[in-house]
């Protein structure tokens, strides 16, 4: 770790010395001072997870390089699939980190949640989540379903907003995961909340090359894409606006277990501060346009940020 990265890393550290010098299995001395051999980390090992969605995986590869550069032991377990195959895994305690993203999370537990903005849905999740897990900081960086249609179909049929697909008289048909079809914010809530009747049709790609695809050859008029994804700028998408708060705001957030103990809480929260909106859509190019792996991505851009 350079002077200046480790020096902010112990600065975030420095209110919760005090907390944890008792907690059991914990490192002795300077709880952010560790070295990448794990000498003065947890004698516990630390199971980091991730969804079956390369940005995810990126988020995941940060956590655990950070941790693993301060001297804790990191067993990753990436590409695990959807939240209705991993919450329980988290749940069980299976897994001790794992990146979310707060209003899907949040919709997940609440179904029927009113917040809506960044602070609301953060503070409701907080006390959503069940015996055991808790969240950690938000992070600026933000990743939410967003529905997106060509230029071409927004100029033909007059359409900028979600709103706007009432008055569109030809069928819709919209593309995403299969677990869309259910969601809250899916046909029904289109239905609900705007008056739209839309199809569906699944696309297992999360947004990926066979949805675009799909989008472009008029398959499907409408898709789910997360709104990190730089593809939507590539294709010249149009993102539709929300003005009835179908989605909520969507923070990357670590979900953790018991397991994790405030020294790497802090190492944490410090990527999570240091994490950008604009970041992430520049992370997932390198990922998708320049065919970088999740490991060489996260380990640049600690490094330039000077986390270590």
């Amino acid at each position: 770790m350079t002077t200046a990265g480790k020096g902010r890393l112990v600065a975030l550290a420095a209110v919760a010395v005090g907390a944890t010098v008792a907690l059991a299995g914990c490192a002795s001395g300077d709880p952010l001072d560790g070295g990448s051999d794990g000498g003065d980390g947890s004698s516990e090992t630390v199971v980091i997870g991730s969804q079956d969605y390369y940005s995810n995986e990126i988020i995941a590869e940060l956590y655990a390089q950070a941790l693993e550069e301060n001297g804790f032991t990191v067993d990753r377990q990436f590409r695990i699939g959807q939240r209705e195959v991993y919450i329980p895994e988290i749940e069980s305690g299976a897994i001790d980190v794992f990146p979310e993203y707060t209003g899907n999370l949040l919709q997940y537990y609440v179904e029927d949640t009113e917040a809506r903005t960044s602070d609301d849905v953060y503070a409701e999740l907080e006390g959503a989540l069940p015996d055991g897990l808790r969240v950690l900081d938000q992070s600026p960086a933000t990743d939410q379903d967003s529905y997106n249609v060509t230029r071409t179909f927004s100029e033909e049929n007059d359409v900028t907003s979600l709103a706007d697909l009432k008055d569109v008289t030809t069928p819709i048909t919209l593309g995403g995961n299969s677990e869309l079809a259910t969601r809250p914010y899916g046909p029904d809530g289109l239905k609900s909340v705007y008056g739209v009747d839309v199809a569906f049709t699944p696309i297992e790609d999360s947004g990926g090359p066979l949805t675009l695809k799909a989008l472009v050859d008029d398959q499907v008029q409408m898709v789910n894409i997360y709104s990190a994804d730089p593809n939507i700028k590539t294709n010249d998408l149009v993102t539709l606006e929300d003005p009835e708060g179908l989605f909520l705001a969507s923070n990357v957030v670590p979900v953790v277990s018991d397991k994790v103990t405030d020294e790497m809480a802090d190492v944490l929260n410090t990527v999570s501060e240091a994490l950008t909106a604009a970041d992430l859509v520049e992370l997932n190019s390198l990922s998708l346009n320049d065919q970088e792996s999740a490991e060489q991505i996260a380990k640049d851009w600690l490094a330039d940020k000077q986390l270590f």
